[in-house]
């Protein structure tokens, strides 16, 4: 980590993950550059979004690229190397001054996985890459977990309880990875749908900090689908995967009865 603006991850070139933090955080500091501005031209995603897709246009532009704030033309499903972008994850925290869990997400999909990503929280002055994921506070139990601020699962609650632990509402999907890393709480569980790039660049730094990424049923997380759509996601340590996914599918049938 540095100060500044399905299955593991794949062995990527150093260079393509070198430029996935170079360009989080430049585009973490525009978007605090546009936040602290009076005169707002445009609004602070379609600029990221603008910025990131000429450099990715510039410095590799045999790649197709799948982000939020752009038009899906679908030719990504014919290329091989493709990069998932969120230009702002947590444009509602990022509008709240006193809030700093909104980040950027930039990560390269090739050849059916993850190879390389960057999540930069610019509030915190951080990026964590897939090349230097920075260090990750072990936690032997579960008693914190990470849910959205404004969809928490139904069926959170009951997991929580029957680990002895509480929820903890957050925004960005990068910032909750991060906060496990932190150590800040111990699994992050979303349930009802992500887009891929709510979760692309988040998992591949997770996974090459060692820790566990999948489904809430513990099934592998798939990127460049046709519909860019994700299900559910499940960040913990590896070691406390089995028994949460155990619970999220008690659980889980219990609520939808």
């Amino acid at each position: 980590m540095r100060d500044g603006g399905g299955g593991d991850v794949g062995v990527g070139h150093d260079d393509d993950a070198a430029l996935a933090e170079e360009l989080a955080g430049r585009a973490g500091a525009l978007l605090l550059a546009v936040r602290s501005s009076a005169d707002r031209n445009g609004s602070a995603d379609v600029q990221s979004d603008h910025f990131l897709a000429a450099e990715l246009g510039r410095r590799r532009p045999a790649d197709a690229v799948l982000s939020e704030e752009s038009p899906d033309d679908r030719v990504r499903l014919d290329n091989r190397r493709v990069w998932i972008i969120d230009p702002l994850d947590g444009s509602r925290e990022y509008g709240e001054s006193d809030r700093s869990d909104w980040a950027v997400h930039v990560a390269l999909w090739e050849d059916g996985r993850l190879t390389a990503g960057a999540v930069a929280l610019p509030a915190l002055g951080s990026v964590r890459s897939t090349r230097d994921p920075g260090p990750r506070t072990p936690r032997p139990e579960v008693r914190r977990i990470a849910v959205s601020r404004t969809r928490p699962p139904a069926w959170a609650e009951p997991v929580a309880d029957a680990l002895g632990g509480e929820l903890i509402a957050m925004g960005s999907a990068g910032a909750k990875v991060d906060a496990v890393l932190r150590g800040q709480v111990d699994a992050y569980l979303h349930d009802g749908g992500q887009y891929e790039w709510d979760s692309a660049a988040p998992v591949a730094v997770a996974r090459a900090a060692g820790l566990h990424a999948s489904r809430v049923d513990g099934s592998p997380l798939r990127y460049n689908q046709p519909v860019p759509w994700s299900p559910d996601l499940l960040v913990c340590e590896p070691e406390h995967a089995g028994r949460i996914v155990d619970l999220v599918s008690r659980h889980r049938e219990e609520t939808a009865q």
